[in-house]
């Protein structure tokens, strides 16, 4: 086995080898001026089983189009096999026709994967890890909560109350409550398939004179999460603190949440960001292995 850090996940990639103790393949790369990529693989990898590591982070369609090229070219150089390891898959959120004749995006990226020799993809918290598993291609969506929820354990947040962000995501609540104790819970949310717009259940929460974390898969504009911290602190916590998966924080996202009542955001490294203090690395591993 081969392990081919790309440009989007250089440090993530060599962990990732280092757990595995396999061999890294650099990759040459160049970006022109015009913002088109030039890829080079450094080493022969014909008959290798070849792991490419890239995340799709912003810029999404940038680090998609490498992907796509580095997975061609092995498929091209005679690679055994091809698994794509996309920690923060870009586009899994569109994974319907929300409207009527609106684009299905996810499947068209799995397809192009697919028809660049891809024959394995493996993921970390998808945002809906169900419809994956409904393309022919073997997809392995893995979940980082239990180690975001160690890493909250080990700063002494023990007993903290556990919290997700709408219904279908309560099993993240109940993840990190398996190892936080503490009990579990979630606030329930609604977008308007139209404008996007968020809004969130003002239920009652069991958190006054208690400690809470509000888990996420991603947090993007922070919009949401910063209701979320708002209406949990307006119920009493006495520290709240935001973990996600994949910490996008788009624009002033970070600060709209401290400010809307977080005292602190912890995230993993499937994005590289300031907030990536947990290593997804030996969770990737242990799949590949």
């Amino acid at each position: 086995m081969m392990v081919i850090p790309g440009p989007a996940s250089q440090e993530l990639g060599r962990k990732i080898a280092e757990h595995l103790e396999k061999k890294v393949v650099p990759i040459d790369f160049k970006r022109f001026p015009d913002g088109e990529s030039r890829i080079r693989f450094t080493e022969n990898i014909e008959g290798e089983d070849v792991v490419i590591v890239q995340t799709n982070s912003p810029p999404q369609n940038e680090h998609l189009i490498q992907l796509f090229i580095i997975a061609d070219s092995a498929k091209d150089l005679k690679a055994k096999s091809i698994t794509a390891v996309v920690p923060y898959f870009a586009y899994a959120r569109q994974d319907k026709r929300f409207r009527p004749m609106e684009a299905f995006s996810i499947k068209t990226i799995v397809t192009l994967l697919e028809t660049c020799g891809v024959s394995r993809i493996i993921t970390v918290n998808s945002h809906n890890p169900k419809v994956l598993k409904t393309f022919k291609i073997a997809i392995d969506d893995l979940s980082a909560i239990s180690l975001l929820a160690q890493h909250l354990k080990t700063q002494g947040f023990n007993g903290v109350f556990s919290l997700s962000l709408g219904k279908k995501a309560v099993d993240m609540a109940k993840q990190a409550n398996d190892v936080l104790g503490g009990g579990y819970g979630c606030i329930s949310t609604q977008r308007d398939q139209v404008s996007g717009e968020v809004t969130i259940e003002k239920k009652t929460l069991p958190v006054k004179n208690r400690d809470a974390v509000v888990f996420d898969d991603i947090i993007s504009s922070g919009a949401t999460m910063v209701k979320a911290v708002r209406w949990v602190r307006k119920q009493g916590a006495r520290k709240i603190y935001v973990a996600c998966v994949h910490p996008l924080l788009i624009g002033d996202a970070k600060n709209r949440i401290l400010e809307g009542g977080a005292d602190g955001i912890f995230g993993t490294d499937t994005i590289p960001s300031p907030f990536s203090i947990v290593t997804v690395a030996p969770l990737i591993a242990r799949a590949l292995a």
